[in-house]
């Protein structure tokens, strides 16, 4: 059999410049590390562990069951549209029309149809420094210009209107916000937002961690402003990662641009997952609720553990399910020292590298997982930190208990 090579075996310039996940990377190797038998405690990934509540799943077989396996309105059906109005309308008492919403097969489907619809080239976006992952590369692949403004700790890693001020140019299209936010877990506090909303630039609201806050209730762009995207879903709050549903409110003018890009792109969200997205918000946010009040639990023993063996936590979490802290005290080069952790303390954190430029030197822990498994993995730290012959600031007092 002849083999014949390919003509241009290259991947496009395009694919190449995106940047990998390394949430991803190190979760890829724990999952080998594990298949080869080994114990691995899981802080990498922004993943509950929760199952997704019992009356979310029985809304997905009984679809299945009805035979709702078909393609959808392109826009998502109009149940579900409708149910996103209305939930808006008692989270928020935000008016929101239902020619406006448009469901996405996730919150990343959704940020990838506003990009698309909102960019020409040279387009910028002003987004915080450090930001989630993957915000950048949807900036970048769709040619518009990612804009980094400096976020520290000592000042609670926020994004304010100020700094937004500041690095607004004449090719500024668009500020991506995201409160409650991945990897530090701050919340914008309702005058920052309302100063932000009054900056008269377009603002897309990454609302993903909706549901997610420990301190208040959660407050959406749109209460302060109608020039805005959200983005929206029900992975973090309802335990649906594996669902992928999602939304985007958008203004009025955008909404046919995104209907073509999902036509083209996506034809249609999952039949099966809006029949689910629409039990979450009918019926699931008692369940939702339970699962955010084991989070807070599970902030302060992360928070505190970490504290306790080494680690300076300053602005802890206000919302979302992450710590971000500096490692510089063991190795400023945070990815090297994740797959450190790993593969020698079989504990999987995240490369705060990951997360823009001053993300390193910092560690991300998820803490979506179990009380028992967290206080595991703060002893495998310190065990792994005393082992590097570093002065550590306190003691870790946990016992390996049931918990």
């Amino acid at each position: 059999m002849n083999k014949k090579k390919l003509s241009n075996p290259e991947a496009s310039k395009k694919s190449r410049g995106i940047t990998s996940f390394m949430a991803m990377d190190v979760a890829e190797h724990a999952k080998e590390l594990q298949r080869a038998g080994r114990s691995i405690i899981r802080f990498e990934l922004g993943e509950p562990d929760f199952d997704t509540p019992k009356v979310v799943g029985d809304a997905g077989i009984r679809a299945i069951r009805e035979g709702k396996t078909k393609y959808t309105p392109s826009l998502g059906t109009m149940e579900l549209r409708e149910e996103v109005c209305r939930f808006f309308k008692r989270e928020y008492g935000v008016k929101v029309e239902t020619e406006r919403v448009v469901i996405a097969n996730g919150s990343s489907a959704a940020l990838f149809l506003t990009f698309a619809a909102l960019l020409n080239k040279g387009d910028e976006v002003i987004m915080g420094d450090p930001h989630y992952a993957c915000y950048p590369n949807y900036v970048s692949f769709l040619d518009g210009t990612p804009v980094f403004v400096p976020l520290f700790e000592n000042e609670g890693f926020k994004l304010t209107a100020a700094k937004i001020k500041n690095a607004l140019t004449k090719k500024t299209k668009a500020v991506l916000i995201n409160s409650p936010g991945n990897p530090t877990g701050v919340v914008l506090p309702p005058e920052e937002l309302r100063r932000i909303g009054g900056l008269g630039v377009t603002i897309v609201s990454d609302e993903v961690y909706h549901g997610l806050s420990y301190v208040g209730r959660d407050r959406s762009i749109l209460e302060f402003t109608d020039n805005a995207f959200v983005i929206g879903g029900f992975s973090k709050r309802f335990a649906m990662t594996g669902w992928r549903i999602g939304y985007v409110i958008a203004p009025r003018e955008y909404i046919r641009a995104i209907q073509k890009v999902q036509q083209n792109f996506q034809i249609s969200p999952g039949a099966i997952s809006q029949e689910a997205g629409l039990a979450a918000l009918r019926h699931g946010l008692k369940d939702a609720e339970k699962m955010r009040k084991e989070y807070a639990k599970r902030r302060t023993v992360m928070v505190e553990g970490l504290r306790r063996i080494g680690f300076p936590v300053k602005a802890g979490p206000q919302g979302a399910f992450y710590v971000l802290t500096s490692c510089a005290f063991l190795d400023g080069d945070s990815k090297r020292l994740a797959f450190r952790i790993l593969n020698e303390a079989g504990v999987a954190v995240t490369p705060g590298a990951d997360f823009g430029r001053l993300g390193e030197g910092h560690l991300r822990f998820s803490y979506a997982t179990g009380v028992k498994d967290i206080r595991e993995g703060l002893l495998r730290l310190e065990a792994f930190i005393k082992k590097q012959n570093v002065p550590v600031k306190g003691v870790l007092a946990l016992s390996r208990r049931k918990g």
